[in-house]
This record gives structure tokens, sequence and C-alpha cells, in this order.
């Protein structure tokens, strides 16, 4: 009966000592998890900023293309009409 008693003692023993107050640890826990995500946060949004200026420099490089291959189609089409002249007149 004594090693019963003895053994319930100690299981109840343990069972107090993994009961203990640990809200410290737990506030530190909860703090740090919260630096995390506003850090997380912080440098989603400075990501999606670059993106925009990113964004922006394709689109100005895109109507630069199209007004640089408009002044090829002129120009292509001038020397066209050039060489037709010059056809017309070589026959």
């Amino acid at each position: 009966m004594k090693k019963i008693a003895l053994t319930a003692v100690a299981v109840l023993g343990l069972g107090l000592a993994a009961c203990q107050d640990n809200a410290a640890d737990n506030t530190a826990s909860t703090e740090n998890t919260i630096e995390t995500e506003a850090a997380a946060d912080t440098n989603a949004a400075l990501g999606g900023t670059d993106n925009v200026g990113a964004s922006a420099d394709n689109a100005l490089d895109a109507a630069g293309n199209a007004v640089s291959n408009a002044g090829n189609a002129i120009e292509n089409a001038s020397e066209d009409v050039a060489n037709g002249q010059d056809n017309v007149a070589g026959q």
C-alpha cells in the first residue's frame, strides 16, 4: 500500500511541477510573434512599392518602344515611296 501511496504522491508532484506559471514566457513569445508578423507585413508593403516602380518603368519602356516602332514604320514607308519613284523613273 505504501508503494501505491508513494507512487500517487510522485505522480501528483510531477503534475503540479508541470503546471508552473509560465506567463512571462508566453508573453515574450507572443511579442516575438507580433514583431515578426509586423516585419513581414512591412517587408511585403515595401516589396509591393518596389514592384509598382518596376511596373511603371516597364510601362514607360513599352511606350518608348511603341513610339520607336511607329517612327521606324514611317521611315520604312517613306523609303518605299522613294524606291517606287526611283523604279518608275528608271523605266
